[in-house]
């Protein structure tokens, strides 16, 4: 047994573990407790890393009805999408996943800490993936990869299982025959392998014919009764004729060569010669009369519909005829093979040692081996080629054609599994004879890619040494630069390496690589990974090298684009021992990386062979801080996942210690600004992972509150998740995650008897084994708010974005692709439900829906179901400042805050990036970004059809002026101004006030001006509420004096309407930085936001920020200076 842990961190173990009765399977970090007498098994913990249990190779010839088993068991929840538990089987060439646990399985296998009633028998036929093409020497591989010292997996009464020699039917095989030769048939036979001396008594050897009509018929019965093998365990039947040996039953045999032929060895056969065994020709036998099938092998002369076999194990055809001669190599065991049809210098062993030559190795050039895809042409065929070594791996070793062959889309680089270590030198010049194959890391049910690599036991030859290595190949600027959208366009129909990401990748595949000028776009994760792009230039947005770059350097998702151009640098200490990798967060310059391209868990990536060093953003990448001001009338809200957060320090995880509360209350108070309500998700109970029965999670709670009270925070009330029942909430077992509130009473009442819950957890709920949502509502300022905290089910069980299901991007809403979206789907609709409800009980009805949905904003849970009846805020911001969570290098939103229609004016919203572009290091308070929301709950003012003039207050105002040529100061609050919205519109003079305002001019030629603070201004929107265009139908006028805020002008229209800075004493030249006559983001301080939106930055001269929708430059004519 071998223990193997790739990236693996103090403290995580494979151990042997003693326990009996309800003891709690618990060793200490040496893993060597060993109680006499007592039953012992593996336990694997805290597999950071991957952890692999690797068995010693075990030869299963010679015997039959094979098997594998052992008992597993699963303790503990909270799985996440990156842990996984699996088990593999390994000839030294093929490797077949057993299976590979993903978050679903696990979650779904789990069982509590109570003793050995929870294990779990896993048992696999080894005969049919023998039948399969795998081997008899096999082993074993179980790999555990988790990430929290609680979640420990079991293994016990691993054991390969078969029929013992000498009791049952005998271990018999059928190892070599011939059925034809050129002219009169007089040698043929068939010959037996198995133990020595073992009595064939009882057995029959038959032929099962695929004639016209036909089908299924026995041609020929042997009755081998009174028969022996021999001492060195051949028996040889042969005809009468027979010239090649000496048989130990000469008998008729008449064997069947024109067509399709099954022999089989069978014990207690009661049936006759000319039994029909098909008698529906269907290929399957309807009669079997035998108490044993030992071995059988069908002969093909031709494959198609109608043409019938009755075996598993099929050889031939041998070019268009029936194979005249086949046998076994190794004797017993090993595959058939064909052999030379002529017996006269042929390869016919009758009675001894099957010897088969090998044909010679096909001479193959590696680019060759390659190919143009993402299969090599020569799988399974055994080649000589040639290369130097350019790196060294614990099981083998990666080969470079010096030259190449100029086309990029083939590979000039492959690896060589030696299956140890190699014993080779970089800069060894080699000729290596193997075997090509395909490895599939962590097996097929991952949907990996598989690499091409050469296996088999190669022959290596060292030609010379010392050799300069191989020029690496330049990935960005001077070199070749990965595609930045596409990943895949047609389901792998073509080879593209110049327009599908996944072949770019994959045409490199091995090979040495300089990618050049790299920066980090997301944190050193807990793997020893950093994604990056290259020839990324920090100091000018829209840059070269990436889409989707963020205002801060990260690499965001968008509907149509996963970005296949992010470039992971995976660490291993076997190809670059003694280098320290290092932490980097986001921005993070890493010059030039060189090493050789592989791929893993879902991802290619460079892995260094030469050290390199990380230099950080300048200025160095700080958390951020909300530009949200509270303001009077404001309500502020926030939704924040904490991570598996719990006062128990001795559960395997120390978030006490570690100093986790610490840093989310200082997070809430300095960086968040104390928001007055606060929806948290991921609290688990009092015990944490401890499965003691404990639910409550007022203790956690409790000590959360103080901590922020320590930072300086108000001294917040917490509510209780008190809907949910022990182990029923899915995520780590024992923790009964749950969402939570914090409130700030001094700020919000809460409404007596409103808390709730929707839904229940029992099979066939859209909660089952999920979350379930808390529902509170608050009074603020004499208005009243629901809130909704969800935590939605994770996407555990998704395909690898560079795996095997494509095009990814176009399949977001399929469950094979985008893991547990139909639970999520559920999930959503049971919440707008309820909000719909709500709703139709009052249409004015301030409701919010936050939290962790596990979902993208543009696919179907979030988008259409809850979209449907709530703005999502988070559709407020720029596409590629849309994340909240950082995954293997994409980030994302996972997290949302959504709004009914009277709080949607006037919001403000902000997602605080304080953790998820910095590395994952010891105390970092989280692994998702907090959302943060200004809201207001407006005081509703109308107007009349006539020309009014209405003074609003300092509350936050709902004014609705109506028709008429009105006159509108709405004074100091967070206030809605509708001028003109219902009946005949009028010209009208609107002023905003001090205060976030949203401003409707109405269908005429209105003055605007929105005030200080942070305003929305529309100047005609008549259908704003129902969120269709607006009409356009005035010349509006957008007047912006002294230092205004930050202010969005939704319906812009070049020609009638105008935007005024005359206030500023600014000409237009001085904004006109480049002097092109247009204002766009290529002069000085202004800059493009998405495709068609403007931000003009008047802080510089005085004023505030001014974004623009719909358009992407101003001239003069459209300002007033």
């Amino acid at each position: 047994m071998r223990g193997h842990s790739p990236g693996s961190e103090s403290g995580d173990f494979i151990g042997v573990n003693s326990f009996a009765g309800s003891n709690a399977p618990d060793v200490s970090a040496n893993g060597t407790a060993v109680a006499e007498n007592s039953e012992q098994n593996f336990e694997f913990n805290d597999g950071d890393g991957r952890l692999d249990l690797v068995f010693e190779p075990v030869d299963v010839s010679g015997f039959s009805n094979r098997s594998l088993s052992f008992d597993y068991w699963i303790n503990s929840t909270g799985y996440e999408s990156s842990d996984s538990f699996s088990a593999a089987l390994s000839d030294g060439t093929t490797e077949v996943s057993l299976f590979d646990f993903g978050e679903v399985e696990l979650e779904g296998n789990t069982s509590a800490d109570d003793g050995t009633a929870n294990w779990t028998p896993f048992t696999v036929d080894l005969e049919s993936l023998i039948t399969g093409g795998l081997g008899e020497t096999l082993t074993l591989t179980i790999s555990v990869d988790t990430n929290a010292g609680s979640e420990n997996i079991f293994v016990d009464n691993v054991a390969f299982l078969s029929d013992v020699p000498g009791g049952g039917p005998p271990q018999v095989a059928i190892n070599e025959l011939r059925i034809d030769q050129p002219g009169s048939d007089t040698d043929e036979y068939f010959e037996l392998f198995g133990n020595a001396n073992a009595p064939l008594d009882g057995l029959f050897y038959l032929v099962i014919g695929d004639g016209s009509g036909g089908s299924g018929v026995i041609e020929n019965v042997t009755d081998l009764s009174g028969q022996t093998l021999n001492a060195n365990g051949f028996f040889l039947a042969a005809e009468g004729s027979f010239t090649l040996g000496s048989a130990d039953l000469t008998t008729s045999l008449g064997f069947e060569n024109s067509d399709n032929v099954t022999h089989l060895l069978v014990q207690g056969f009661t049936g006759s010669d000319d039994d029909d065994l098909d008698t529906d020709d269907d290929g399957v036998l309807d009669l079997t009369p035998w108490s044993a099938l030992l071995d059988s092998v069908a002969l093909i002369e031709t494959v198609g519909s109608g043409d019938q076999v009755y075996s598993a194990t099929q050889v031939g055809p041998d070019g268009s005829f029936v194979p005249g001669h086949v046998f076994r190599d190794p004797d017993g065991t090993g595959a058939f093979q064909i052999g030379a049809f002529d017996p006269v210098g042929g390869n016919d062993t009758p009675g001894a040692t099957n010897e088969f030559v090998p044909p010679p190795a096909t001479p193959a050039a590696i680019y060759d081996i390659q190919g143009a895809g993402h299969t090599s042409p020569l799988l399974g065929e055994t080649v000589v080629t040639a290369g130097i070594v350019t790196a060294l791996e614990s099981n083998g070793f990666f080969l470079q054609d010096p030259q190449g062959d100029g086309n990029i889309a083939t590979s000039d680089a492959i690896f060589v599994f030696t299956g140890g270590a190699p014993g080779v030198t970089v800069g060894d010049e080699l000729s290596v004879t193997g075997k090509v194959s395909e490895f599939t890391p962590g097996g097929v049910a991952t949907r990996n890619l598989s690499t091409t690599q050469i296996s088999g036991n190669p022959e290596i030859v060292t030609l010379s040494t010392g050799n300069a290595l191989p020029a690496a190949e330049i990935i960005g600027a001077g070199g070749r630069v990965p595609p930045t959208e596409t990943i895949d366009d047609d389901a792998f129909a073509s080879f593209d390496p110049t327009g599908d990401g996944i072949d770019f990748f994959e045409s490199l595949e091995g090979m040495r690589v300089t990618a050049t000028n790299l920066a980090a776009v997301a944190g050193t994760n807990r793997f020893g990974e950093i994604f990056t792009v290259a020839d990324l230039d920090p100091t000018t947005p829209g840059i070269q090298g990436a889409t989707g770059i963020s205002e801060r350097g990260t690499l965001n998702i968008s509907p149509d684009d996963f970005n296949p151009e992010k470039i992971q640098i995976d660490f291993d200490d076997d190809i670059l021992p003694g280098f320290t990798f290092p932490d980097v967060n986001v921005g993070a310059q890493l010059g030039d990386v060189t090493g050789v391209i592989s791929y893993d868990f879902g991802n290619f990536q460079i892995q260094p062979t030469e050290a390199f060093s990380a230099t950080p953003a300048a200025p160095e990448l700080q958390p951020e801080v909300t530009e949200i001001t509270k303001g009077a009338g404001q309500l502020t809200m926030a939704s924040y996942n904490v991570l598996n957060l719990d006062v128990n320090d001795s559960d395997g995880d120390t978030d006490v210690a570690d100093g986790r509360f610490q840093a989310i209350a200082e997070q809430i108070v300095n960086n968040l600004k104390t928001p007055d309500i606060i929806g948290l998700q991921e609290i688990q109970d009092n015990s944490g992972s401890d499965d003691d029965g404990t639910v409550s999670a007022s203790e956690t709670l409790q000590a959360l509150v103080d901590a922020i009270a320590t930072a300086g925070g108000p001294q917040y009330e917490f509510i209780d998740n008190t809907f949910i029942t022990d182990g029923v909430s899915g995520g780590q077992p024992g923790g009964n995650i749950r969402t939570a509130f914090l409130y700030n009473p001094d700020a919000v009442n809460l409404v007596e008897g409103s808390v709730q819950t929707i839904g229940g957890q029992n099979p066939g709920d859209a909660f089952f084994d999920a979350r379930l949502p808390l529902v509170a509502s608050f009074e603020f300022q004499g208005q009243e708010v629901t809130v909704v905290n969800n935590h939605f089910s994770s996407k555990g069980g998704s395909a690898p974005i560079l795996g095997t299901e494509q095009p990814f991007e176009a399949r977001q809403e399929e469950v094979a692709v985008n893991g547990s979206l139909d639970e999520r789907i559920a999930q959503a609709e049971a919440v707008k439900d309820f909000v719909d409800g709500l709703l139709a009980s009052n249409p004015e009805a301030n409701v919010v829906a936050l939290g962790d949905l596990n979902e993208f904003e543009f696919v179907s849970p979030v988008d259409d179901i809850l979209g449907s009846s709530l703005t999502n805020l988070v559709d407020t911001l720029p596409a590629d400042e849309r994340y909240s969570f950082i995954f293997q290098g994409n980030s994302q939103q996972l997290d949302h805050i959504l709004v009914s229609d009277h709080l949607t004016a006037g919001a403000q919203f902000d997602i605080v990036h304080t953790n998820s572009e910095f590395a994952e290091v010891t105390g970092r308070a989280s692994d998702h970004d907090p959302l943060l929301a200004s809201l207001q709950l407006l005081n509703p003012i109308d107007g009349s059809r006539r020309g009014d003039v209405i003074v609003g207050t300092d509350k936050a105002d709902l004014i609705q002026a109506f028709g008429g040529r009105d006159r509108i100061f709405a004074a100091d609050g967070n206030d809605r101004v509708f001028a003109g919205v219902f009946g005949n519109d009028g010209d009208d003079l609107l002023d905003g006030g001090r205060g976030r305002d949203l401003v409707v001019g109405g269908n005429g030629d209105d003055i605007i001006n929105g005030g200080r603070g942070r305003d929305w201004l529309i100047g005609d929107s008549g259908d704003f509420d129902e969120g269709a265009p607006p009409s356009m139908a005035g010349a509006d006028r957008f007047v912006f004096e002294g230092r205004f805020g930050h202010d969005l002008i939704v319906d812009f229209q070049s020609g009638p309407d105008q935007i005024d800075i005359s206030a500023l004493d600014l000409s237009f030249g001085a904004i006109d930085s480049n002097g092109d006559g247009v204002i766009n983001s290529g002069d000085k301080f202004m800059r493009q936001r998405g495709e068609d939106s403007l931000q003009v930055n008047l802080r510089p001269f005085g004023g505030g920020k001014i974004t623009v929708l719909g358009v992407s430059s101003l001239t003069e004519a459209d300002l007033v200076v």
